[in-house]
């Protein structure tokens, strides 16, 4: 047993004493030097060591490129000058408004004036691309806490516009809304240079101009007039639209005079004359209250002159209840 204690304990102190030199090896004796290699861990072979350290130096050398790619120095980083872009901006908002007063010389919307009074039909919006998506938004009652949901993208081969959703008449339960359910889709006003607001002329024309294809819903066309009063931005031109459901398109054609004057979504019981050469946006909404997915695909949304239409206005008025139209 004492022996066995005194060898545990020389070896104890063996790992606790520092490495022995080559040089020592003579005077500790072979077994000593064999006892202490076999301390030692083990080398990889030269082949494996080299490999090793190729790969080690790999990686060294790929998390350096990272760093490298992640970290730039103060020379590289983007100089922020907010008076090159004010200065940039003003330029081109000058620029534009050069080609506008350019094309207000050479007639409306830069086209000859015989050219305009001769057009029998336009198109204003057609859906061709992502950037005439761009012109318009999109909105639910989500704003003010409801479910129903809404999205617009492009139709089959970039023909048309595709407007679907989920319609959810569930009211939110918030204390002060008492009805939810609706999805809209609204085009964008058209701004100029400086961002001025360009309303639309339609003076010559007395009929909207629809290509649609739904899913047999209701809609509302609504038409909103250029007007810098807050009180009336809430106020509204609408008439209905009946889709048919299918798989074929439809035309729909609704004169202006058929649009009734609303505010907040209630008919007034005043009922004025749209002014069409103050158009501001024009916009699709859908609260029929029937719960349920829901689609809409336009095609183009146009105006045209149809010469077999003669009513300036298909709503009476009376001088009790409008005495100024009657003065």
């Amino acid at each position: 047993m004492a022996l066995v204690h005194k060898l545990l304990h020389g070896t104890y102190i063996l790992r606790k004493c520092s490495k022995p030199t080559a040089a020592l090896y003579p005077f500790l004796g072979i077994r000593f030097a064999d006892y202490s290699s076999s301390l030692q861990k083990p080398v990889a072979s030269p082949g494996k060591a080299s490999s090793q350290r190729k790969t080690d130096g790999g990686l060294q050398g790929d998390h350096q490129k990272e760093v490298a790619l992640d970290i730039t120095s103060a020379e590289d980083k983007p100089e922020v000058s907010f008076d090159k872009a004010i200065r940039d901006e003003v330029i081109d908002h000058f620029w534009r408004l050069k080609d506008e007063i350019v094309a207000h010389w050479i007639g409306p919307e830069g086209r000859p004036l015989h050219e305009v009074l001769l057009e029998q039909a336009k198109v204003v919006w057609q859906f061709r691309g992502k950037e005439d998506l761009d012109k318009w938004k999109v909105t639910s009652d989500k704003t003010i806490g409801g479910r129903s949901e809404v999205f617009l993208k492009m139709g089959k081969n970039n023909q048309s516009a595709l407007l679907y959703g989920t319609l959810s008449s569930e009211v939110p339960q918030d204390g002060e809304s008492r009805q939810s359910g609706y999805c809209a889709m609204i085009s964008r006003i058209r701004r100029g240079a400086f961002e001025r607001k360009m309303p639309y002329d339609w003076t010559q024309f007395n009929t909207l101009y629809l290509r649609v294809r739904g899913d047999g819903r209701p809609w509302m066309v609504n038409i909103m007039e250029d007007t810098d009063f807050v009180q009336r931005k809430n106020q509204l031109y609408s008439y209905f639209m009946f889709t048919r459901g299918g798989p074929y398109w439809q035309e729909v054609k609704i004169p202006f005079s058929k649009f009734f004057f609303s505010n907040r979504g209630r008919i007034l019981d005043v009922q004025n004359q749209i002014v069409v050469d103050k158009i501001a946006s024009i916009g699709f909404t859908l609260a029929d209250k029937v719960d349920g997915p829901f689609f809409l695909e336009i095609d183009f949304i146009g105006v045209f002159t149809d010469p077999a239409h003669t009513e300036e206005f298909a709503y009476e008025n009376s001088p009790e209840l409008s005495p100024r139209l009657f003065q």
